[in-house]
Parts: structure tokens; sequence; C-alpha cells
């Protein structure tokens, strides 16, 4: 090597760290699944869909999660899914979905902006 070169990558050493086997989840996921307060709150997300607004519940009991789905997905005329444990209903349907949760006895929030 020059004196006026550096090294940019080596493989020689470092810190690596090791894989567990546990699945490694991004930061929003992870702050998205830690709802469990009780209260369901509704958010409409934009991001990585192409510009069209899905509207996301999160906080439902696990085992009420493809009952409620199926509720909200025919209440509002729409399609929807359960993902991580979340219900994700194509269109901004906030308004519908809370006064339908609410009427069935969840206490519902609108969340984000």
């Amino acid at each position: 090597m020059s004196k006026n070169s550096c090294l940019v990558y080596s493989t020689d050493a470092g810190r690596i760290k090791e894989f567990d086997g546990a699945r490694i989840k991004d930061s929003q996921s992870s702050a998205r699944n830690q709802s469990s307060d009780g209260i369901v709150r509704i958010q409409r997300e934009t991001k990585g869909r192409g510009g069209k607004a899905v509207s996301v519940v999160l906080g439902i009991p696990s085992g009420k999660l493809k009952k409620v789905c199926k509720l909200l997905k025919s209440h509002c005329a729409s399609g929807g899914a359960v993902k991580e444990n979340n219900i994700e209903i194509q269109g901004d349907h906030r308004e519908k979905i809370k006064e339908l949760l609410e009427k069935q006895g969840f206490k519902a929030k609108l969340a984000g902006g």
C-alpha cells in the first residue's frame, strides 16, 4: 500500500453479531405491536403502498382478529387482511371503523397524524 491510501473494507477482523435464530423486527413493526393497554388504535398508512391509503387497526386480541376483520371488511365494503397481529382495511375508513368498534365494546382511538 502507498502512503496516501487507506483501508476501506476488510473482512479480517471486527465485531460480528451472532444470529440467535430470532426474527429481527424493524422498529416500526415492533412499536406497532406493543399496544397491550386495552385501547384499540386506528391509523392510516400510505407508506410502501404506492400512495394508496390503508386503515390499520392495532390492539385487537389475537383470538378475535379474524372475526373482527371479517366484520370490518363487510361494514366498510372493502378488502382487508390480518397481518402481523394487525388488521389492514383497504382505504381510509377510520371513522367508520371507530364507530363500529365502539359499538362492539372496544375502546377505540384514532392514532397518527
